[in-house]
């Protein structure tokens, strides 16, 4: 628990920095939000006295003391489009990007564990070559244009599956599982690729210290060997690997929720950015950061569990 809490402690400048560096870097960048709200036939009266109403015209600091004090309160503001509260938007959508990275991620594991460790148990065998030219065609395919080949083939083609829209998991548990499995086949197929190698080549790397010859030498079959005494071993880089990929997928789905119009919060940030509505920017960019942290202090966490002498 003291580890846990000075961990948490330690994550605080983090939080802080990013809010500060978000911040200024909105405030800099070109359009203003007034125009976005009122339309470029407002008065200048009207919108002088809506940036004196939204405190545009405050310095910089002061602005972001406002906003800090009130994210300490548990206020993430109101939106500069249509005056609703941010935290509800966020609160829609947050668990659907979760769910949808999880989801993603199984589909990596699934695929990506296997294939390593078979790629690495017969490094000159079928398995190793049909492993690589997955990994490689994962890695060079381009997203967009997978989720759209599944779209012809599994919606227009087979009429299988639907192209796009999402249900919530809430509301039909099996109408949001039809809808999600291209999504997260598709981004799981792209992430599968990255951690196979990972799990190949670090169980490639433990296969070769001594131990691992002495238990071969003491006549255990190979499946006894890499799963009993090897696998476990080799799951450090694979975790530190695996917990920078949920953590890009919590913040990076943007490209699959767009292509499949799943309401995430990758799609909220960017339709923000172009709206200039820049107090939905600062909490979606706050919660994916909040994840971000929450994601690598459970990898931490986990470290000490696979391999106890981390611990000590």
């Amino acid at each position: 628990m003291p580890k846990l809490l000075k961990r948490l402690l330690l994550s605080l400048p983090t939080l802080l920095l990013v809010s500060m560096v978000v911040f200024s870097l909105l405030a800099v960048l070109p359009g203003d939000p007034v125009a976005a709200i009122l339309g470029m036939e407002a008065t200048p009266e009207a919108a002088a006295a809506l940036r004196l109403k939204l405190g545009l015209d405050d310095p910089l600091l002061v602005q972001y003391g406002r906003w800090l004090w009130a994210v300490l309160h548990g206020d993430l503001g109101r939106s500069f489009i249509d005056n609703t509260p941010v935290a509800d938007a966020l609160w829609q959508r947050l668990p659907v990007t979760i769910e949808l990275a999880i989801g993603s991620f199984l589909v990596a594991v699934i695929i990506a564990v296997p294939a390593g460790i078979l790629s690495a148990a017969r490094p000159r065998g079928w398995a190793n070559a049909i492993g690589t030219l997955i990994a490689l065609f994962g890695m060079s395919v381009p997203h967009f244009w997978l989720g759209m080949l599944f779209i012809i083939l599994f919606a227009v083609k087979l009429g299988w599956l639907p192209a796009s829209g999402f249900v919530p998991l809430s509301v039909d548990w099996h109408a949001n599982l039809i809808a999600m499995i291209m999504p997260m086949v598709v981004t799981g197929l792209r992430e599968s690729a990255i951690l196979m190698r990972m799990v190949r080549s670090s169980l490639l790397e433990v296969l070769n210290e001594d131990y691992i010859r002495t238990a071969f030498s003491k006549g255990l079959r190979d499946w006894q060997v890499v799963l009993g005494h090897a696998l476990r071993n080799a799951m450090i880089p694979v975790l530190t690997a695996s917990g920078l990929m949920v953590s890009g997928m919590l913040g990076g789905l943007v490209i699959t929720e767009s292509i499949f119009g799943i309401p995430g919060m990758g799609k909220m940030i960017v339709d923000a950015i172009f709206q200039r509505d820049y107090v939905t920017v600062q909490a979606g960019v706050l919660a994916a950061t909040v994840m971000v942290v929450i994601v690598n202090l459970g990898v931490d966490l986990l470290y000490s569990v696979i391999d106890p002498r981390i611990s000590r």
